[in-house]
């Protein structure tokens, strides 16, 4: 019988050698696409970054990003009154490089305008021959911030972290889609690993929850990341989105994080760019709470 097994393990492995081919599989680079992420905020002009898609393959390094993004776009915003021209502004770095955006032209501030709460806008955006186009809409704020502080973390090692806690209160009625970001001393504010959130359990309570500190996602993050330390002064920003908005940092953030899993499965990221471009144009109902964490 052995001798039976070990025949057949032979037969095999000749059919799967004499089966064997040099396979030559050609990786075909996709074109660049834009990629918009713009965004207007209550009481804030509007921001708008236009970058372009990179190949798989691509090295990242700060030449190959500086000359991704896109230059001497025309991008109008509307609020239905108003049509404005954005500005391209240039944020010059170390090492020579720059970052570009658009935004409001202090020159024509006749047709400028900042958010407002419980209103719908529009982007346009001419470049490269090729029209891009989006509406978004900055909802009321109907989740309330109660209040913010810090508590101790028995079982962390560190006896000088704390985490931030939040009482909320969410209106009744589903469909209270939210954002959120923190702040650090003097630092940046930078959105949850996983920032965005629906009401579908809390709907209609008042609810206390811990929120994770936000993060830089291009840096590496250590043990305790989600904390912050004691006497830091943190500022929450809490923000009702729209459900587009919604379902595109929702998908966004799944899809990072599932880089490197080789169990996930293919997300796609819900842009609402018309044209064929990817990214998104967001409305945001900003509000703030400032704490600093004692004991």
């Amino acid at each position: 019988m052995k001798t039976i097994r070990f025949s057949l393990y032979i037969i095999l492995l000749s059919i799967l050698i004499a089966c064997e081919k040099s396979a030559d599989i050609k990786i075909v680079s996709p074109e660049p696409k834009l990629v918009v992420e713009a965004s207007i905020e209550n009481d804030t002009w509007p921001l708008v970054y236009l970058t372009k898609s990179f190949d798989y393959y691509s090295a990242l390094d700060p030449y190959t990003i500086q000359r991704s993004f896109v230059r001497n776009a025309d991008v109008f915003v509307s609020n239905g009154s108003r049509l404005h021209k954005l500005k391209e502004y240039e944020i010059p770095l170390a090492g020579g490089y720059s970052i570009y955006y658009y935004s409001v032209d202090s020159s024509s501030l006749a047709t400028a305008f900042k958010g407002e709460l419980n209103k719908q806008y529009s982007l346009q955006i001419q470049v490269g021959g090729e029209e891009y186009s989006a509406t978004t809409t900055i909802p009321n704020i109907t989740k309330r911030i109660d209040s913010v502080w810090g508590r101790t973390i028995p079982t962390f090692y560190d006896p000088n972290k704390r985490a931030l806690m939040v009482k909320a209160t969410d209106p009744p009625g589903y469909g209270d889609y939210i954002r959120y970001f923190t702040k650090r001393n003097g630092e940046l504010f930078y959105p949850g690993l996983n920032s965005v959130f629906d009401d579908q359990v809390i709907d209609g309570t008042t609810y206390t929850v811990e929120v994770e500190k936000g993060v830089e996602r291009n840096a590496d993050r250590q043990e305790g990341y989600s904390f912050f330390n004691k006497l830091d002064t943190v500022t929450l920003k809490l923000c009702n989105i729209d459900k587009a908005t919604y379902d595109f940092w929702r998908t966004m953030e799944f899809a990072y994080s599932s880089v490197g899993n080789p169990f996930s499965s293919p997300t796609k990221v819900l842009g609402n760019i018309s044209g064929g471009a990817l990214g998104y144009f967001g409305g945001y109902a900003a509000q703030f709470k400032t704490v600093l964490l004692r004991d």
